[in-house]
């Protein structure tokens, strides 16, 4: 074991498939002599060469296209997003080629490309730098959709993801970048659409993803010292999406909260309240919550990006309401 961090497990990920398969390379803006926009691909270019560590100018349409072109014909593109907010301009490459084209063909081409970057809010970056997409990019079928919340389930996931023979978009933070984890030396993989229990619990079960797992377990702690038992779980993979732990937990403790950095209209946590009171209603005791962003662009005032974003007392009062009510 030895300790790494998030942006360390990225770059290592890419390196050990672009080792073992020729056809693995990384495409981006400034994936090569800058090392990555947050240092995720350091080191990659001395190692692999400009051929297999390509900069792109400023064209996510561009560089997006030639990824989806280039997996038609035997290869397996890593594209990086410098922000996911920047993957609008290359949806329609994605969307109308990348989701649609082994469907279309009748299965005689494999998509195999992954689509990474950051997602989210990070801090005081403005309405348009902010934004979450996991929900919009997990509407559309043959799409795979990852956001690991560390770096241990990063290098797992990403590993399973460049492998897949289909299209994924591989989700990160800027916020995370930095977070340290000891990570095993030798290889591992993590299968994709699996859900997995960070925190067991008997009270509640408080499901989420991505960097707000962070709070997550710490409020699930925290509630230990008033006698509150949260199941904290991790679904790692939006789509494929475990609905089976889900109902699991759900059967054991009697209630759910759901916790997303995405806005309410038509969000995972919609999906995932639909799916448990169609499948579990019955053993629920308290109705189903749900805590987001605000309903709007985000702020950015830090004052207000407070209040925008899910916060400890949100979730707490949250808790404490289902459990009591």
């Amino acid at each position: 074991m030895k300790e790494k961090t998030f942006r360390q497990v990225i770059a290592e990920a890419m390196s050990e498939e672009m080792r073992k398969n020729k056809s693995v390379y990384l495409m981006g803006e400034e994936v090569a002599q800058y090392n990555g926009a947050y240092k995720a691909s350091k080191g990659m270019l001395e190692e692999f060469g400009p051929k297999r560590v390509i900069d792109t100018p400023i064209s996510e349409l561009g560089f997006s296209g030639i990824g989806v072109g280039s997996a038609m014909n035997g290869c397996r593109p890593i594209i990086e997003f410098m922000t996911f907010n920047f993957s609008l301009v290359a949806m329609d490459q994605i969307i109308n080629n990348a989701a649609k084209i082994r469907y279309m063909s009748g299965g005689q081409w494999n998509i195999p490309i992954v689509f990474r970057g950051p997602t989210g809010s990070a801090g005081q970056l403005g309405a348009t730098h902010s934004q979450s997409f996991e929900s919009w990019y997990a509407s559309c079928p043959g799409l795979k959709v990852i956001i690991p919340c560390n770096p241990y389930d990063a290098k797992g996931l990403l590993k399973s993801a460049i492998r897949d023979n289909n299209p994924v978009i591989f989700m990160e933070s800027e916020q995370m970048y930095g977070d340290k984890m000891m990570i095993p030396e030798e290889e591992y993989i993590i299968p994709i659409g699996k859900a997995d229990i960070k925190k067991k619990g008997k009270d509640i079960s408080l499901v989420s993803f991505g960097k707000i797992m962070k709070m997550a377990l710490s409020i699930a702690k925290k509630m230990e010292k008033e006698n509150i038992s949260v199941e904290v779980i991790d679904i790692r993979t939006i789509r494929p999406l475990d609905y089976e732990s889900i109902l699991t937990s759900v059967k054991k403790t009697n209630r759910l909260i759901i916790l997303e950095e995405s806005w309410p209209f038509s969000s995972i946590g919609s999906e995932i309240s639909y799916f448990i009171q169609k499948r579990a209603f019955d053993y629920l005791d308290a109705p189903i919550d749900r805590i987001s962003l605000l309903d709007t662009p985000a702020p950015y005032a830090s004052n207000l990006i407070k209040n925008w974003f899910p916060n400890e007392e949100k979730i707490i009062t949250s808790i404490k309401k289902i459990l009591y009510i």
